[in-house]
């Protein structure tokens, strides 16, 4: 299987983009851009120097799209529509650059905890509104799995592989640091082949600390392993520096390839 390790940061979302060059100079085949703060694509100025930057180096790209204060389950219709609208905008724009698109799944409000199954059909029908525009431009929008906060929807494979089956434009990311603060990294791994993106990082198993990898609680030389032998495409090594992703893509090398 061929693997391309691609770097992401989101605590760099309102930093100057100068750093992205440092990414190809580690050793990465791509930049994961994520679409929010100083990053956002539809923001003109904004997409502008992204372009710039692309331009100036060889890095591949694929997209996050924002998820700061939207929520694609709430019960609150006008935000709803815009947390929709701000997902399809990124992916508009984004087509320009990448057919893969990471997005977030909704979250369960106090009030939508009195409405469970409500929730969780707004979380389907937002899939299937996004999964139309991603269509539309020639790309795939990949639910990712969520962090062990019981708030969140989409924590478990099977509730990732139920949501998403059957919605064309849609397809998942599998975040293994997410999968490991709810107990589930082997549980996801049997799954791999049919995941359309992957993410990485590293934490003890609690909360997302987004480590760099080796300095968790994850058995990479297995998780590589596993991964390698059925998954092909890119795997975005996401960490808080560039000192960091140096650090993260020599155990990356040692444990996939």
């Amino acid at each position: 299987m061929t693997i391309k390790p691609y770097f992401s940061s989101s605590s760099k979302v309102w930093d100057d983009i100068s750093w992205v060059p440092g990414i190809e100079d580690a050793g990465y085949s791509g930049w994961e851009i994520v679409a929010d703060g100083n990053y956002r694509l539809d923001d003109p100025a904004c997409l502008s120097r992204i372009r710039e930057m692309i331009a100036s180096t060889n890095l591949g790209v694929t997209v996050h799209a924002p998820y700061g204060d939207l929520n694609l389950a709430t019960l609150n219709h006008p935000i709803w529509e815009e947390s929709v609208h701000q997902i399809c905008t990124c992916i508009e724009h984004a087509a320009e650059l990448t057919d893969r698109v990471t997005i977030h799944p909704g979250y369960m409000s106090p009030v939508g905890k009195l409405m469970p199954e409500k929730i969780w059909g707004l979380q389907k029908e937002s899939l299937r509104r996004i999964g139309r525009c991603a269509k539309d431009h020639g790309v795939l929008a990949c639910l990712e799995n969520m962090i062990g906060i019981k708030e969140f929807l989409c924590r478990f494979p099977e509730e990732l592989i139920g949501m998403t089956e059957g919605i064309e434009g849609i397809g998942m990311t599998f975040d293994f640091g997410h999968a490991n603060t709810v107990g589930k990294v082997n549980e996801f791994l049997p799954y791999v082949a049919r995941a359309n993106h992957i993410h990485i990082h590293d934490n003890h198993g609690v909360s997302d600390e987004h480590l760099t990898l080796g300095e968790g609680t994850i058995p990479w030389k297995n998780v590589g392993k596993a991964i390698t032998a059925r998954y092909s495409g890119v795997v975005v090594i996401e960490g808080r520096s560039l000192p960091e992703a140096k650090r993260s893509l020599a155990v990356f090398r040692e444990c996939f390839i």
